[in-house]
């Protein structure tokens, strides 16, 4: 599975394309979607261009993506940069009045589990979000929504080209076997590209986009999520 990260926590400044309000998330995922992208990860934003989970915004977000690509799951972020109050993350997740088909939930934050109990009792995927350099992975081995999380997002926090996929074996190590959902194994910046060959040989799913990388795998400047997208599939 391929999953698309539109937008993430970046800002306009780092790239002119980034897609930011509800219209331009939704033509964002369309293109996204024609380019082969079967899921959608994106971050709602406020006028301002900051990340929210305030509902009202978030509703018309969910509703502008999930019209232009019917039938494709759309997924969103709870980020602690959002709220750093856990109680307040699952406040503002049980005050949604659109929800999307899923969220992440980065579980080496404090209140991962409330945040992910307020997500399943309005019916939304959970998507763990598992960081390398950090204690999630033993987090949530522990946690009783282990075995209720439609996929784990295992994090690649090395942006290092040449140790990302290092590091990326010792999160996986981290994470064990036995698992009850799919893991999507994905990095960042410099470690995107040579972690998502790692994972495409390992035959996990994966995840591309503007929130992860703004170059292609040749080292040149990525004009959109389709195009990442395009560039990923080209290396399967």
């Amino acid at each position: 599975m391929l999953q698309v990260c539109l937008n993430g926590s970046r800002h306009r400044e780092q790239h002119p394309g980034l897609p930011v309000s509800p219209a331009e998330l939704a033509a964002a995922a369309r293109a996204a979607v024609e380019a082969g992208a079967e899921d959608i990860h994106l971050h709602p934003k406020d006028r301002k261009g900051a990340d929210t989970l305030d509902p009202a915004i978030v509703a018309e977000t969910v509703t502008a993506v999930r019209a232009a690509i019917p039938g494709i799951p759309v997924g969103v972020t709870t980020g602690a940069w959002i709220a750093a109050d856990p109680e307040e993350r699952a406040a503002l997740v049980r005050s949604w009045t659109v929800v999307p088909d899923h969220a992440s939930v980065n579980w080496h934050e404090d209140g991962a589990d409330l945040v992910a109990g307020a997500l399943r009792d309005k019916d939304v995927g959970i998507e763990a979000g598992i960081f390398s350099g950090t204690d999630a992975a033993t987090r949530f081995r522990s946690s009783p929504f282990a075995d209720q999380v439609v996929r784990v997002l295992a994090e690649v926090t090395d942006r290092a080209p040449r140790t990302a996929p290092a590091t990326a074996e010792g999160l996986l190590r981290d994470l064990g076997d036995g698992l009850s959902a799919p893991v999507l194994l994905h990095g960042s910046d410099g470690g995107a590209w040579p972690v998502l060959r790692m994972a495409l040989g390992l035959g996990l799913d994966v995840r591309i986009g503007l929130e992860d990388v703004l170059h292609t795998p040749y080292g040149t400047p990525a004009a959109d999520n389709a195009t990442l997208v395009r560039a990923a599939l080209a290396l399967r």
